[in-house]
């Protein structure tokens, strides 16, 4: 059983670990307030749980908390996630340990980071950051894209926001050598959206997924391995609403001098406002959707 004394493991998933029980790590940026408005953020902490727990898998959020790096919360910790307003990415962790932070939601990159320093293998989330539009004159590049080829985690998310750049987003992720599957589709999901018109390499079983995953680690990789699950069917919102909302929402962006980290927040709750809240159930249906997938991938690598 792999452990670093730098992480505080929950009694939950000290114990997990110790038995062979499947572990599945999970963001808390989402399940604060800078993810899902209150109290859909509880709403989604409990639906993604339970998912898990029903497929007997046990959850294990991260975060920081009083200045040490967490993976798996008590119960009684959920809700200084919910009220939390600082937002921790990979290179803030140091950071964060250092200054003794009192409470930092963790990012797709941070959580990464996390879940590889104890050797837990499989993370889900709802849609992971890339590269923003208008990257070549910003750098505005998510940590997310870097922490996926350095850590040997495998992620479970809907693609990548539809606001970024999504082509050069994918070509980042080639150039960096992180495998992009599609979980029984050949389209790179786009959050709210189950097609982008870009094509990748389809999978069908989760055994397949195992495979392509422990092949990395066979050939000395260090990588990590995106799996991009479509938002389900029926809870997709209208492709050209969307498309349109965040044409509009990037141009206030621009106006309002919003970059960086602001960007993604601001954008949500844009679309959430827009479309009078229906983008709340259609993240929290993806949510649960990516936990189910996971929890399935987890099963297999742990047997």
């Amino acid at each position: 059983m792999q452990s670093n004394s730098r992480i505080k493991l929950s009694k939950e998933v000290t114990k997990a670990k110790a038995d062979g029980i499947p572990v599945v790590c999970l963001e808390s940026t989402v399940f604060s307030q800078l993810g899902l408005p209150s109290p859909s953020n509880a709403d989604a902490l409990e639906l993604c749980m339970s998912t898990l727990r029903n497929n007997d898998v046990v959850p294990a959020v991260s975060a920081v908390m009083d200045g040490q790096l967490r993976l798996g919360l008590e119960e009684s910790e959920h809700e200084r996630i919910f009220t939390a307003t600082n937002k921790v990415s990979v290179r803030d962790l140091p950071v964060a340990v250092g200054k003794g932070l009192d409470v930092g939601v963790t990012t797709v990159s941070a959580s990464l980071a996390i879940a590889d320093a104890v050797g837990e293998k499989v993370f889900c989330t709802g849609g992971i950051g890339g590269v923003h539009r208008g990257a070549h004159v910003t750098g505005d590049i998510s940590a997310d894209l870097h922490a996926l080829s350095r850590f040997n985690v495998l992620c479970v998310s809907a693609g990548a926001k539809a606001f970024l750049d999504l082509s050069v987003t994918l070509e980042y992720l080639e150039t960096l050598g992180v495998p992009v599957l599609g979980w029984q589709t050949d389209e790179f999901p786009a959050f709210y959206l189950r097609k982008s018109g870009l094509g990748i390499p389809r999978v069908d079983s989760v055994e397949e997924v195992a495979s392509i995953f422990e092949t990395i680690s066979s050939l000395g990789h260090r990588t990590g391995l995106l799996l991009n699950a479509p938002i389900p069917l029926e809870a997709e919102l209208d492709s050209e609403m969307i498309w349109s909302l965040i044409e509009n929402s990037i141009e206030d962006c621009d106006r309002q001098g919003i970059s960086g980290q602001a960007v993604t927040p601001f954008i949500l709750e844009q679309l959430a406002n827009a479309t009078k809240g229906e983008s709340i159930p259609a993240n929290l249906a993806l949510l649960q959707n990516n936990a189910e997938v996971a929890s399935r991938i987890a099963r297999v690598l742990y047997s």
